[in-house]
């Protein structure tokens, strides 16, 4: 028997917000786990692994799930909350960002190795970099003026859709990250393939969300 329109959308919207459930649970989860793994203040390079799985895994991740329509944890708030909100998340997360990458660049200077050697590494500075140009760009959506040739709704959409790219970003990071030896020594078989699902489950949830806010939506007008 064929679906309706009704039940296809209904069900659609079901396995949205299964999904945004999953990405809530594991944006938490995974940095509780390299918590756990690091042990941070064990050693100096315990803080890098937990600041910057708390930025690109939690706090980014719940800075675009504010704006998600099935399962954002401020639904019942204004606009203008959630707006606030992903600002306050998304500086929090630049600000984990960047004292990761400063710990990390000065634990490699007190070990006499080189920086940014390895793939992790550059596109780990390269997510940084990309998060602090993106948190610069975004002052444009609280001051639109400043662009008098760009409507609000083309300056949302360059920055939802630019936004996306830097939290793929961020995300591949944290991939090769696993693949380093320090997380390898730790963490293998089974755990390993687990561990690596979380940020593509995340980035998969984020790119749905976004695609269905923005691009369907401007694909939709023409």
């Amino acid at each position: 028997m064929a679906l309706t329109a009704e039940t296809e959308s209904r069900l659609y919207r079901s396995l949205r917000a299964a999904a945004g459930a999953a990405a809530h649970l594991v944006a938490l989860g995974f940095p509780t786990a390299v918590a756990v793994l690091a042990r941070p203040g064990s050693s100096l390079f315990s803080w890098h692994p937990l600041l910057m799985a708390l930025a690109f895994s939690f706090l980014m991740t719940e800075a675009l799930l504010i704006f998600s329509p099935e399962t954002s944890l401020l639904r019942s708030f204004s606009r203008k909350v959630k707006v606030r909100a992903h600002w306050a998340l998304q500086l929090l997360a630049l600000l984990c960002a960047l004292l990761g990458l400063g710990i990390i660049a000065y634990n490699k200077h007190l070990n006499g190795k080189a920086h940014f050697v390895t793939w992790h590494g550059l596109t780990g500075l390269l997510a940084v970099l990309y998060a602090s140009g993106q948190c610069a760009g975004g002052l444009l959506l609280l001051y639109p003026k400043l662009m008098k040739n760009w409507t609000l709704a083309k300056l949302k959409l360059y920055h939802a859709t630019s936004g996306l790219v830097g939290y793929l970003l961020g995300c591949a990071s944290l991939m090769l990250g696993m693949c380093s030896l320090w997380f390898t020594a730790s963490v293998t078989g089974v755990s390993w393939y687990l561990a690596m699902l979380c940020p593509l489950l995340t980035s998969l949830v984020i790119m749905n969300q976004v695609s269905n806010a923005y691009l369907y939506r401007k694909r939709s007008q023409h």
